[in-house]
């Protein structure tokens, strides 16, 4: 009797699903209203912007509402972006953030650096969630951001609220905040590849040298010299040397998982290709005891089986397979990260590498990974895109 009890139970849940669904399925089939969240775009089209439109109109549970945009006030969205002709047919706002805060539940600013602390007030966060794309907070220290940035920063006092959007580290904090800083690309492709080591005190942070290379769209759309096709084709060339201002993001994030404060170098560069982000990455690894009691380096399977504790519930983390090295083409298009390490027996060196596409994971996909945790939605919601290949 207690058998079939349960099974009558299952079933009437079961039906109340689907009736459930259908319901949603024809409310949405004949106009009816069903509760979407509402989401604005401020520097919609720049690429990053861009691409949080590409994501936001396939998710299921978001409607733009607002697609911002200074320099295009008025003039039809898809006359920007020729993709979106006949999918979007609204026309660009300007980037009024307290008239925006009014009309949707999330903003996300896709802008530059010093835009959101200017106009960021109690009033606004206290209407809607923010996700910013730019560096504004993402650095606790005022000076240190002063200092990198170049700029006065507008909105110090919430700083220390503001959540550093790296969903893998701070998912929990993420779901509870209210304004998040959503991490740079470089910075999430050369955290996420080290974090693992530099937690579990597998490497010596202080020695940490990351050598990154990316496409040209992380450079922005806006028209500058360096970035003319005569001056990026068939070239690839260094920047920032020694004063790239990920630099210090970098530091901070790799210094909370180590405990302490630490200095590494960082070196970008630009290769000739629209998307995507490859980090090689060397440390000193941290001898310890074999059973005979002498020093020696971590073997790979103890290596291996760290950054398995820390991804391998991870979806959008793939730690490859022994000898494979990540490569950009893997993870074109979507928001996967592609990580894998080899040890160096004779430098006593660890070579990390790492892989994502800097529009996605490293931006808009990441800003919309930090949405869906902030508003109670599955986290892969609106972001299970197979990698593009060719």
């Amino acid at each position: 009797m207690l058998v079939k009890f349960k099974n009558k139970i299952y079933c009437i849940i079961y039906m109340f699903s689907v009736l459930l669904c259908k319901k949603i399925g024809m409310a949405k089939r004949f106009g009816m209203e069903v509760k979407m969240i509402k989401a604005g775009i401020i520097g919609a089209t720049g690429y990053a912007g861009g691409e949080l439109v590409r994501l936001l109109m396939g998710h299921k549970e978001v409607e733009i509402k607002w697609y911002g945009s200074r320099s295009y006030v008025d003039q039809k969205y898809a006359s920007v972006y020729q993709n979106l002709f006949q999918i979007v047919d609204d026309v660009c706002m300007d980037d009024n953030m307290e008239e925006l805060a009014e009309q949707v539940d999330v903003i996300f600013t896709a802008t530059p650096q010093g835009f959101c602390a200017s106009v960021l007030n109690d009033a606004i966060l206290s209407k809607v969630k923010i996700v910013d794309l730019s560096a504004d907070f993402r650095i606790k220290s005022v000076p240190v951001y002063e200092k990198w940035y170049g700029i006065e920063h507008r909105s110090p006092q919430y700083i220390d609220e503001a959540v550093y959007g790296l969903c893998e580290v701070n998912r929990e904090d993420v779901k509870r905040a209210r304004l998040v800083a959503n991490p740079g690309c470089y910075t999430t492709c050369s955290i996420l590849t080290a974090y693992p080591l530099v937690k579990e005190g597998m490497i010596d942070p202080d020695t940490l040298v990351i050598d990154a290379k990316s496409g040209t769209s992380g450079a922005g759309r806006g028209a500058k010299v360096p970035n003319l096709y005569c001056e990026v084709n068939e070239n690839i060339k260094a920047y920032g040397v020694a004063n790239h201002r990920h630099t210090p993001e970098i530091e901070e994030q790799l210094g909370y998982a180590a405990g302490r404060e630490i200095l590494l170098n960082f070196t970008p560069h630009l290769v000739p290709m629209n998307r995507g982000i490859l980090v090689t990455e060397y440390a000193k690894l941290i001898p310890v005891k074999g059973a005979d009691g002498q020093e020696r380096l971590p073997a790979y399977e103890e290596v291996r089986a760290v950054y398995e504790q820390y991804y391998a519930k991870e979806k959008f983390v793939r730690v490859l397979e022994k000898g494979i090295c990540p490569e950009t083409k893997w993870v074109e298009g979507s928001n996967y990260v592609d990580i894998n390490f080899v040890i160096d027996e004779r430098t006593g060196r660890i070579i990390m590498m790492g892989a994502l596409d800097n529009l996605v994971k490293g931006a808009a996909g990441q800003a919309v990974q930090n949405m869906n945790l902030m508003f109670g939605l599955p986290e892969s919601e609106g972001l299970e895109l197979v990698p593009m290949f060719p």
